[in-house]
């Protein structure tokens, strides 16, 4: 995986770069902190979370903690090592990240990916259509399920350079694991760290609405799947419609050591290596999914994949270690951006206006008809989210005082629990403050505001989806 410089961008306006984007949203924040009150909720211990959760009604005044100069500089090098509340420390995320890129780089040291590539698209000639819904519904599965995110950042260098090889681009590559999974967030069924966390949190069991939930699973899932391939499709006609297709060059020589060819040869240690490859892949979804494996777990089992897997092909010590460093460097600014997008959660919560923003939520339901209360439901959590981009971190936040609140307006409890998940996995597949979105598009070399123009018109129709199915549940009753 040579690296290579960026394509030349004509001159006029350019749009900034994820780095300063995420700094200035850091700016912004420190100086909401002068202007926005500062405020806390009283809390109290939950033994069914294992958390403190804030207590609707007893939000206060305190001292205003405005942050500085200094404080803004300090935020992102604060966001690698602050806890975020049910997620891994940016500098575990970020460690996980260089280790896979080194894992990638001894395995395409190796041959076997260039020469596995070939063979693939001459197995799958004229229907390489057929890998977007296969393998959306999958990473859709993860997200279904065990709210798969973090997770997901190992794939992309092994997707993108499949897809670009298949005559699509690399925003393709990235839409089919970033609105794959994520999709699957937006329609959390039994999500662990989604539904369970924010029902228990709202004293209810994660089972009331999973059927609605379901049925918005499916009709997103589907539409999503259509918004990819349509969208691919006219890539591979005709690649000047790719909205990267300025990098499309630099991409392919990024991604591909060489252009693949079906006279690559493709040996057995080549096979053998790729069977390692699937294996250490394999592994770490049971870890995670069973084992209670996270970044560290899934860290070390990388690492020991690519020593194994450098003995196996006999690179030697040198070339091994060259091979895992060159990676590892490779994914070195992916590393450094999700440290600076914890950065902003930090000045919040140093400023103390988290809940402050999270009162205002509460006081704005007030004296709402039922379908005016779920949907205004609905897009409190979607400002709050991108504050919180962590799924678990906002549920324990805003359910314990958005669910009693529900009662007084005569909605039920697991329509507010469906407006969270839904508003939560929806913000999350653009907000900048996601190291999951913002590592993503860094892997895969796609700028911030060309993921905007992609994604725009499915989030408009995702959005519609959800509020009417909302609305149609609180008129008719949500299904059990």
């Amino acid at each position: 995986m040579p690296s290579t410089e960026e394509p030349d961008i004509k001159s006029g306006f350019r749009f900034p770069s994820a780095f300063t984007i995420l700094f200035a949203l850091i700016v912004l924040v420190a100086v909401l902190t002068w202007i926005i009150p500062a405020g806390q909720y009283e809390r109290v211990a939950s033994e069914a979370l294992g958390k403190d959760v804030p207590v609707a009604g007893t939000y206060a005044p305190t001292d205003a903690a405005p942050q500085g100069f200094f404080d803004v500089i300090l935020a992102p090098i604060a966001g690698f090592y602050d806890p975020v509340e049910y997620v891994a420390r940016a500098i575990d995320v970020s460690l996980f990240v260089l280790i896979i890129g080194g894992f990638i780089g001894v395995v395409t040291r190796t041959g076997a990916i260039d020469a596995g590539i070939a063979r693939a698209m001459v197995r799958l000639k004229g229907r390489e259509n057929w890998m977007i819904p296969i393998l959306m519904a999958l990473f859709a599965l993860g997200g279904t399920t065990y709210g798969m995110a973090e997770e997901t950042l190992a794939f992309y260098v092994l997707l993108i350079p499949v897809m670009i090889a298949a005559k699509y681009d690399a925003l393709t590559a990235v839409a089919v694991i970033l609105l794959g999974a994520g999709v699957g967030v937006l329609g959390s069924t039994v999500n662990a760290f989604s539904t369970v966390i924010a029902s228990d949190a709202a004293g209810i069991s994660f089972a009331d609405g999973l059927v609605l939930r379901l049925i918005i699973l499916v009709v997103c899932w589907g539409v999503t799947v259509a918004f990819v391939m349509r969208y691919a499709a006219k890539v591979r006609a005709d690649p000047t419609k790719s909205l990267v297709y300025d990098r499309q060059a630099a991409n392919e020589a990024h991604f591909l050591a060489e252009t693949p060819s079906e006279n690559v040869g493709f040996t057995v240690l080549h096979k053998i290596v790729l069977i390692m490859f699937a294996l250490t892949f394999g592994v770490m979804v049971w870890g995670v999914s069973i084992g209670g494996w996270w970044m560290a777990e899934m860290s070390g089992l990388f690492l020991a994949a690519a020593i194994v897997i450098g003995i196996v092909a006999r690179l030697g010590e040198g070339k091994l270690v060259e091979a895992f460093v060159n990676g590892a460097r490779d994914l070195l600014g992916v590393a450094l951006i999700i440290g600076l997008a914890r950065g902003i959660v930090v000045v919040m919560d140093a400023g103390m206006i988290t809940d402050t923003i999270l009162h205002a939520a509460e006081t704005s339901v007030a004296g709402l008809s039922q379908t005016a209360f779920i949907l205004v439901i609905y897009w409190v959590q979607v400002g709050l989210s991108f504050f919180v981009p962590s799924t678990s971190g906002l549920a324990v936040l805003s359910m314990p005082i958005l669910a009693p609140v529900a009662d007084f307006a005569g909605v039920k409890r697991e329509l507010v629990v469906t407006a969270f998940a839904t508003a939560s996995g929806m913000v999350n597949l653009i907000t900048p403050t996601s190291a999951v979105v913002m590592g993503g598009l860094a892997i895969g070399r796609v700028p911030y505001e060309r993921w905007l123009r992609f994604v725009w018109p499915l989030l408009l129709v995702l959005t519609v989806i959800v509020m009417a199915a909302l609305a149609l549940a609180v008129l008719f009753g949500a299904p059990a």
